[in-house]
């Protein structure tokens, strides 16, 4: 999986639903890169596809940042059940 980048709003495109679209991408790519600073690259990868899985078991997409947000959520509390908190760095643990 390559890493998630910033990506421009789809402009004269044919595509259905670029806002759709736009907030997708801006969601998972600030998940992507939380999840990489705090756990590091594969972790990224392994949660990224994580969250698209629930994406995909979703009935419709979701249509405010505030759904998307739902997505993130319930992948980052599977995450944090199966993170060993003394991998966690000390700059994290003493915020």
């Amino acid at each position: 999986m390559n890493p998630v980048t910033h990506h421009e709003p789809l402009r004269n495109s044919n595509h259905p639903c670029p806002e759709l679209t736009t907030m997708a991408e801006r969601e998972l790519s600030a998940f992507f890169n939380a999840i990489t600073q705090l756990f590091g690259p594969e972790q990224a990868e392994l949660s990224a596809e994580d969250w698209l899985h629930e994406l995909i078991e979703m009935d419709g997409l979701p249509t405010s940042t505030r759904e998307w947000r739902l997505i993130t959520r319930k992948v980052s509390i599977r995450l944090a059940r199966g993170v060993n908190p003394s991998c966690l760095s000390t700059e994290f643990t003493n915020a």
